[in-house]
């Protein structure tokens, strides 16, 4: 009898609870400064940005937080999203290892961002916001808020940073029909970003200046809110029933990793995949290596300081301690624009310190290639973003292989590439070049940080 490929879960087995990794945590991370006073934030500091249950989220210390019956409904969509067996990949490869992935391109947005997505909708309307705004990179997130958006009947406006608004725009084309409003970031709406093209009227955008530019007009009106597709810590525990679903996949499988990948810009689809089993292994389980695989254009936790920054350009925000490339800095055009941020998220980040997580980086073309194999082997066209998760996933394989161990790795595709296809084709033609970012201009966003005193 042959192994099965694909395994499934009912409706009846997908989480009630969101799981909360800071619950477990041996050190408590850092806390959120006001950047003017530089002392911990507070909920009143945050209230213009966020309705009061995400700000909640954002500071529990709570290990279940329950998904309301609400978003259930609209998580049934698509949840639990399905676990794949990579027989073909492994044979290919010439591998022992056993290749598990958690497949999140099936939600109608095409990846994982509708898990956070739709909570936060949810609760935004529930305390009577009527806008959001939010940014971009690749569009996903863009996407799936709108999405999200439409269901609850609230108004969408997305700031997509220009290059990929230039390089995709059928997500540009998704996010109208789902209803909102899309525009090019720096754009000529924002006080922010006519300041920014002043400067450089072919600005190629990055996601720290579209953050600046929703943030300034989310507090500019009371009916709008702000909304983030990754990095904080209440988006990151909505990501976390990918894993929790994981964990009852490969028991069925009668599996369990030894290594678990994610590919990480911001850090949403690694900590959905990588927390649940973090923390059972902090509650004395298993405890699997975690490999953060970023791209190496824009290298946030291989060369990145870990230090207090602003998590946008104009500096609207308030400071986190993340590792950080700085928050002027701008990444190079590179087509995995879900992955083009600054920063990393602070939970992740303070894993990173806490030796509870690996990183890599890899090229771009590196990664096509991997999705390119993948594609072959496995159907699925990955997103350039989980192209990274691929990547990494195979290197461990290889691994496994030169050593003669018979590991068993998972990782999250978080995402189809059916709107990247233009990205393939300059692939196949040759035209897909390795970006690199200026070493000075790193240097200099690193010492422009704000200075922040260590606590006594």
């Amino acid at each position: 009898m042959s192994t099965p490929t694909k395994y499934l879960l009912d409706e009846s087995q997908m989480p009630t609870f969101w799981y909360n990794i800071v619950a477990d945590l041996p050190k408590a991370p850092p806390p959120v400064l006001h950047p003017g006073t530089l002392q911990p934030v507070g909920p009143d500091d945050l209230a213009p940005l966020f309705p009061l249950e995400l700000i909640r989220q954002e500071v529990s210390t709570e290990r279940e937080i329950e998904i309301p019956e609400p978003v259930r409904e609209i998580y049934r969509l698509w949840r639990p999203s399905p676990l794949y067996r990579a027989h073909r990949l492994e044979k290919a490869l010439g591998t022992p290892a056993k290749i598990f992935y958690k497949y999140e391109g099936v939600s109608p947005a095409g990846s994982h961002k509708p898990n956070t997505a739709v909570p936060q909708a949810f609760y935004n309307a529930q305390a009577g916001t009527k806008r959001l705004t939010t940014e971009t990179g690749a569009g996903q997130w863009g996407t799936s808020l709108s999405f999200a958006g439409q269901l609850f009947g609230l108004e969408v406006l997305v700031f997509q940073v220009r290059v990929s608004y230039d390089q995709k725009p059928y997500r540009r084309a998704v996010m109208e029909t789902y209803g909102a409003r899309c525009l090019p970031s720096p754009s000529t709406e924002t006080e922010y970003g006519r300041r920014v093209l002043a400067q450089r009227p072919d600005h190629p955008g990055s996601l720290g200046v579209a953050i600046s530019e929703a943030v300034e007009l989310a507090a500019q009106r009371e009916d709008t809110k702000y909304a983030l597709g990754s990095v904080l810590n209440h988006v990151l525990l909505h990501q976390t029933v990918i894993g929790l679903e994981a964990m009852e996949q490969l028991q069925m499988a009668d599996a369990w990793p030894d290594v678990i990948v994610g590919a990480t810009g911001g850090g949403s689809n690694f900590a959905g995949i990588a927390f649940p089993f973090i923390g059972h292994g902090l509650r004395g389980g298993a405890k699997p290596r975690i490999v953060a695989v970023e791209p190496a254009a824009c290298p946030s936790l291989t060369r990145g300081k870990y230090a207090y920054d602003f998590g946008d350009t104009a500096h609207l925000t308030p400071l986190t301690k993340m590792h950080t490339l700085g928050s002027t800095f701008t990444p190079p055009p590179f087509h995995a624009g879900g992955l083009r941020y600054h920063g990393m998220a602070p939970l992740v980040s303070h894993l990173k310190e806490l030796g509870l997580i690996e990183a890599t980086a890899y090229t771009q073309t590196q990664c096509f290639e991997a999705g390119v194999l993948f594609a072959r082997c496995e159907g699925i066209v990955p997103a350039p973003e989980a192209n990274h998760a691929v990547k990494g996933a195979i290197e461990e394989a290889l691994r496994c292989k030169r050593e003669g161990k018979s590991e068993t790795i998972l990782f999250n595709l978080c995402g189809h590439g059916h709107f990247d296809m233009a990205a393939y084709q300059k692939y196949f033609a040759g035209e897909l070049k390795d970006e690199t970012y200026d070493e000075r201009e790193l240097a200099m966003a690193l010492a422009g940080l704000p200075s922040v005193p260590e606590p006594a």
